[in-house]
């Protein structure tokens, strides 16, 4: 079982194990060492989200890699999908990003991409954390004040607006107002840029990033607050992204929030009249509402459920050869456009199907009836297994039985926090509250930190 990698890489708080200098300069050594294996000379792509911890992990990390044998280049501050496309593209042996994607600043993380673009299968990612391990009691390491960050290249950006704009291709918002919140992360350096050339009056929020302010009441963290600058501006609808990128939502004219699960469907619905939904089928996870599942199959559109986590979604839409797929949090998936989540992708796709249909985007999914969910954080000590606690065990199975096909529960961990997440979605509101929290007393009961 990992123990430093979870659904997302590696993350903590800056500075503190696991991402304290010494741990970070051993995995830069043993993704090098991996990577040596594999290729025999690899070079390694590095980019980072606007985090003040950013520069002095990116040093150490490089450090680390060329200490191990790799060459290091920097795209500076971009998205993370854009160094995975960067990293396939340049056929580079593997892209990092330093980043901790919705997190608070204290915290960052260090996400790995290989060579085609994906992020590292299970398996490796336990190799490279095994030998991690081994060289923590080992391998000194540089005194973090005597490095600095690999120079960057800012033709790597350069090359990844160039990549949007084709995917955009006719995007003309000329007549359109929209919101755009950069959550004062990686999409700041990027957007502006990029929107430039698309026409229309757009309203930047949250593009002066501190290293501090990075998804601060900002963001895809909150989509709440573009949706209402969304209405008070009278804007025909807002763009909201996370600290790296990855992921975005967005908001109607009319104030809502339109989440993954809406522009799953209105996407779907989009390719299935193209012709390009593969096998009439979209992946989403169990986090999805049932509403998107029963919108769907109106239109002829089956769904399945992945576990959480894009690179589960991607894995069962592989399987399967689905061209969509996706998560209610705003990672959204296009196969033949990209190997991972990216925010910025998704916008100029939704905004091209917009333009496309001649209607408002809240008309676009005005059938998708969003069943009442809650969804409650435990913060837990450990991690143990959920149904191997009788008292958490037994309450899920209350809850089940009671709600039967009228609703449904699912509890599980964080991937990247020491979070339990008790989601429950139901037809009875009431019902949906008490069993989430009589599950959520029971995990603090046993488990709660």
């Amino acid at each position: 079982m990992r123990k430093l990698f979870g659904t997302d890489g590696i993350r903590a708080v800056a500075g503190e194990a696991p991402l304290d200098p010494k741990t970070i300069f051993a995995a830069g050594l043993a993704l090098a060492h991996s990577l040596l294996r594999a290729s025999g000379s690899p070079q390694v792509l590095l980019g980072a989200d606007t985090r003040e911890s950013s520069p002095w992990i990116a040093a150490v990390i490089a450090a680390g890699l060329r200490q191990g044998g790799a060459e290091v280049f920097s795209a500076g501050v971009v998205t993370t999908p854009a160094v995975a496309w960067l990293t396939r593209r340049h056929r580079l042996s593997a892209g990092i990003v330093i980043s901790a994607s919705h997190n608070p600043w204290r915290d960052n993380g260090i996400k790995v991409f290989g060579s085609d673009g994906y992020k590292l299968p299970d398996d490796e990612e336990l190799a490279i954390e095994s030998e991690i391990f081994r060289r923590l009691n080992g391998a000194p390491v540089p005194e973090v004040k005597s490095l600095a960050p690999p120079v960057e290249n800012p033709s790597y950006r350069q090359e990844y607006e160039a990549y949007l704009r084709d995917a955009a291709v006719d995007l003309n918002l000329s007549g359109q107002k929209v919101v755009i919140d950069c959550a004062n992360g990686a999409a700041a350096a990027i957007a502006p840029e990029l929107f430039a050339g698309f026409g229309g009056e757009i309203h930047w929020t949250h593009t002066a990033p501190d290293g501090r302010n990075i998804n601060e009441n900002c963001g895809a963290l909150h989509p709440e607050i573009v949706a209402r600058e969304t209405k008070a501006l009278g804007a025909d609808l807002g763009i909201t992204f996370d600290g790296d990128a990855d992921r975005v939502l967005f908001a109607d004219a009319l104030g809502r929030v339109v989440n993954g699960d809406a522009i799953m469907l209105i996407a779907a619905r989009a390719m299935q009249r193209a012709g390009e939904l593969a096998g009439s089928l979209v992946v989403a996870t169990t986090m999805s509402n049932m509403g998107l599942e029963i919108a769907l199959a109106n239109s002829g559109i089956r769904m399945l459920r992945a576990p959480v986590g894009d690179k589960y979604v991607l894995g069962m839409m592989q399987e399967h050869a689905a061209s969509l797929g996706g998560e209610q949090s705003g990672h959204i998936l296009f196969p033949r456009l990209s190997t991972t989540g990216d925010g910025l992708l998704t916008a100029v796709v939704l905004l091209r199907i917009v333009q496309r249909s001649g209607k408002p985007l809240h008309e676009l999914a005005a059938d998708l009836r969003v069943f009442p969910q809650v969804i409650v954080n435990v913060r837990v000590r450990e991690k143990q297994p959920l149904e191997q606690i009788p008292a958490v065990a037994e309450s899920i199975q209350r809850a089940e039985r009671d709600l039967g096909s009228a609703g449904r529960v699912v509890v599980r961990y964080s991937g990247t926090e020491a979070l339990a997440r008790v989601m429950i979605e139901a037809e009875s509101e009431r019902k949906m509250q008490e069993h989430a929290e009589r599950i959520a007393q029971a995990i603090r009961a046993e488990i709660g930190a």
